[in-house]
């Protein structure tokens, strides 16, 4: 090793002049392949000594090992020689409090059977504590100020297509979403505890096996917890992969792992249908959306995205009893996000669709002869496989791709104006059976990002044919998913 470095010291001071850095450093540098000193020596037009260093790292690579590896390896034995000369430990090892929960929590076969059942119980108590102790609160309040805000503007002799706007489009479509907020400030709130007890790094340590194994990073599963919250973030935080392949293959698959705007979409469906079972069905959809990730990538890692695996360092930081004050914290920067965009995206989205659901004048609003009746019923047939093949559901499946709680916006007003008086959990629960609703939260889980999660893919890839890529294939797995779900629940008598 010691020899190749000299030799292409030697060649470096004989080809290149006025660098800045010394020449002993710059041939570890390309030993190393790395990429900024690599493209100063390409500038200086010196290939002949590029060949040199390919030649190296394969004689290297054959007698011992990848050099970088090497190179990793001696950096550490330095700095253990001068931890053992500068730093005292006792004589007999002293097992921390850490350490005797991670010989369980991290156990090589106890590991994972462990974090699902964590988070099993995470879904359980937000339905136990959300929906049984504050289920129907905020619901109820935006049903009585719907009410006396309609009966106000009927006093006051308002036009009928304002009470219509407000009552039905803002209170019926942005209510619908900001109903299930006790739910989601719980949820959070037990994510919360687990990440400020230091679990959650040990999650990604866990999963690191099964990730290697399926020809993924260990830190691809580090964005995918970050995308459990938003999807822009996860795929934003893919940046911490060396490899492009590892980069590539993360954003491709992170839009398949259930953020917090779907959660509003299984609220409304399981409160329809599986109220007694909530906890058992969120854990089954987001464990579905991360096994199509890890599924996906593992496609991708042997056909489109080719290339050996990085390896996987990561620093498991100690245990500690979460403070109220970090928990909350960390709650509060999830629900404002939501609070954030329930005020603009999701407003603007109902307001755009109440618009073409009262037109053109003359026709009965919120109708299929609606302009949005019409678009609805057009895509419609793409959904009947699925068994929701209706134009309501249909646009709020469109509506879902400029922001996924749009979807139950859309249909909490379009049924409020259909259905007036009920709610939209009545509504779902006439609209929809069972089965239907279970393949239609499948849909939601994978089927085509939100806008900003596309406009962040085309960010991150800087290019336009992966971002159509990412949204056409996933539209595709989404509707095979949910049609599957449909047609087999069906031949098993589901329906």
């Amino acid at each position: 090793m010691q020899n190749e470095i000299s030799r292409l010291k030697d060649l470096i001071e004989k080809n290149i002049s006025g660098l800045s850095y010394p020449a002993e450093w710059i041939a570890i540098k390309l030993l190393e392949k790395d990429p900024y000193i690599m493209d100063i020596v390409y500038k200086h037009g010196n290939s002949n000594i590029m060949h040199e260093v390919e030649k190296s790292i394969e004689d290297i690579t054959n007698s011992l090992m990848e050099p970088e590896l090497l190179i990793v390896d001696k950096r550490y034995s330095f700095i253990t020689e001068v931890v053992k000369k500068s730093v005292t430990k006792p004589d007999e090892y002293i097992e921390t409090t850490t350490d005797k929960i991670d010989k369980i929590l991290t156990h090589k076969w106890l590991g994972l059977p462990i974090f699902a059942a964590i988070m099993f119980l995470v879904y359980q108590l937000t339905f136990k504590i959300g929906q049984d102790l504050l289920g129907g609160i905020v619901e109820s309040a935006f049903g009585i100020l719907g009410g006396k805000l309609e009966i106000f503007l009927q006093n006051i002799n308002a036009p009928k297509m304002l009470i219509s706007f407000i009552v039905d489009g803002i209170m019926g479509g942005v209510g619908s979403v900001l109903a299930f907020m006790p739910l989601i400030i719980i949820m959070y709130m037990l994510l919360g505890i687990l990440e400020d007890s230091g679990y959650m790094a040990r999650a990604a340590y866990v999963m690191d096996r099964i990730m290697r194994a399926l020809g993924l990073h260990g830190k691809t599963f580090i964005s995918m917890i970050v995308s459990s919250g938003c999807n822009v973030p996860g795929i934003m935080a893919t940046r911490t992969l060396d490899s492009k392949q590892d980069r590539m293959i993360a954003i491709l698959i992170n839009p398949f792992i259930s953020c917090g705007a779907r959660l509003p979409v299984y609220l409304v469906f399981i409160s329809a249908f599986f109220k007694e079972k909530g906890g058992l069905i969120l854990f089954v959809l987001y464990t579905t959306g991360i096994l199509v990730a890890l599924i996906m990538g593992k496609i991708f890692s042997k056909t489109l995205l080719k290339g050996e695996p990085s390896y996987f360092l990561m620093e498991l930081p100690p245990y500690r009893i979460p403070t109220l004050r970090n928990v909350l914290l960390n709650m509060w920067d999830k629900v404002s996000g939501f609070l954030k965009r329930a005020g603009t995206i999701i407003f603007t989205v109902v307001t755009l669709l109440w618009i073409l659901s009262v037109l053109p004048y003359g026709v009965e609003p919120y109708s299929a002869q609606s302009i949005l009746g019409k678009i609805g019923s057009f895509i419609a047939p793409i959904f009947k496989p699925a068994g929701f093949g209706t134009w309501e559901a249909s646009v709020g499946l469109f509506s879902g791709i400029a922001a996924k709680e749009a979807v139950v916006a859309t249909l909490g007003m379009v049924y409020s104006g259909i259905n007036e008086g009920t709610g939209i959990v009545n509504a779902i629960r006439e609209s929809f059976t069972p089965l239907s609703a279970f393949s239609f939260m499948i849909m939601t889980l994978l089927y085509t990002p939100c806008a900003a999660t596309i406009g962040t893919i085309k960010k991150e890839t800087n290019s336009t044919k992966w971002t159509i890529f990412a949204v056409l294939y996933t539209f595709a797995i989404g509707w095979t998913a949910a049609v599957l779900v449909f047609q087999v629940g069906k031949l098993m008598g589901f329906n």
